[in-house]
């Protein structure tokens, strides 16, 4: 498969994501990781292996509609059957009846096995204050 090719399907494969961010389906998330892939959540704990169905599902139920997530500043790069990218993220919805805004930044790494490719690594994170008071710049827009 040529560069061009790969790139495409990883930009459908983050297309799905974010799509079934919006249907609010958990098998379809998971389904665009690898079964041990390595993830820094914004959500604790620190890091967790593998997306499971169930926490999924649980983290969706929260959301009272379609949970968007919106890419900016994405910068993708392959190498041979690995990639990664950078971007600034924003999700928004509703969640307990109130409009959730929160931009918050991704580093995400795929592999690609048997012509496919796969999330592996998933790194989310909001930068905090360091004022002494460590509360998360939830506020911050790019």
């Amino acid at each position: 498969m040529s560069s061009n090719n790969d790139q495409s399907a990883i930009e459908a494969l983050l297309d799905q994501l974010n799509q079934a961010h919006a249907r609010r389906d958990a098998g379809a998330i998971v389904a665009v990781y690898s079964p041990d892939a390595l993830i820094f959540d914004l959500a604790p704990p620190l890091l967790h292996r593998g997306m499971q169905r169930d926490t999924v599902a649980a983290w969706l139920a929260t959301w009272d509609g379609p949970v968007q997530i919106e890419a900016q500043d994405v910068d993708l790069r392959l190498d041979g059957n690995l990639a990664w990218l950078t971007a600034l993220n924003r999700f928004t919805g509703d969640q307990g009846g109130k409009p959730q805004d929160v931009w918050f930044r991704s580093t995400i790494c795929f592999a690609k096995t048997e012509k496919q490719w796969r999330i592996i690594h998933h790194h989310s994170s909001v930068p905090f204050y360091m004022d002494g008071s460590y509360r998360a710049a939830v506020d911050l827009q790019p």
